[in-house]
């Protein structure tokens, strides 16, 4: 897929205020400090698109972006170390678990996980409250450019491993990096696939 226009479109904490489900719309959601904002300005080739910051959890709202004007991008808050009180975390929490379970054109939720680190509970955790509620998603192992292949692969397989003991299959897997675009293709390429077979 050839990433022509990428604009931002609003900002939200009110899932009634969404835009129309009238295009196909792919989530990203990951922990606080995963590289997610580096990956989705990677993806749609356009610096500064999402917010990058040194502080975690500066992403507190749910972002969409109208990519090719034919489908939608959203940067979803990110989970754990987010510094703000627990009656705010606990309404995002609400906003975003309604927004995963109600939102019709919502076709794949992309899970950022770090590649550096060994699994991490509430990643696991994540990923099964997708499968008990039956969406679909699939892996981004971010990061890959700081340590080498092999450790990635390490890191991946026993990522991998931690979900086969919650689920009969593990969904496809991405590693990535901002920095060297890799996995760029094929993640813009799945996303092309179901764009095709999308109706509204």
């Amino acid at each position: 897929m050839i990433i022509k226009s990428a604009e931002f479109q609003c900002s939200n904490t009110r899932t009634d205020k969404l835009p129309p489900p009238e295009l196909p719309e792919y989530a990203f959601i990951g922990r606080s400090n995963v590289g997610k904002s580096s990956l989705i300005n990677m993806l749609v080739q356009k610096k500064g698109l999402a917010k990058t910051s040194q502080t975690p959890g500066k992403t507190q709202l749910i972002n969409h972006f109208l990519i090719n004007e034919n489908w939608q991008l959203v940067d979803l808050p990110g989970y754990g170390y987010a510094k703000t009180s627990k009656s705010n975390r606990g309404e995002w929490q609400k906003f975003i678990s309604f927004y995963l379970r109600n939102r019709e054109n919502l076709q794949c939720v992309f899970v950022l996980i770090d590649s550096r680190l060994d699994p991490q509970k509430i990643d696991i955790e994540f990923c099964s409250w997708l499968g008990e509620n039956g969406l679909p998603f699939q892996l981004i192992f971010t990061k890959a450019d700081k340590q080498s292949h092999v450790k990635s692969d390490q890191n991946v397989a026993k990522f991998r491993k931690s979900l086969l003991e919650i689920f009969e299959e593990v969904p496809m897997h991405y590693i990535t990096s901002a920095e060297t675009q890799q996995g760029r293709d094929e993640i813009l390429n799945f996303i092309g696939d179901l764009n095709k077979s999308f109706t509204r």
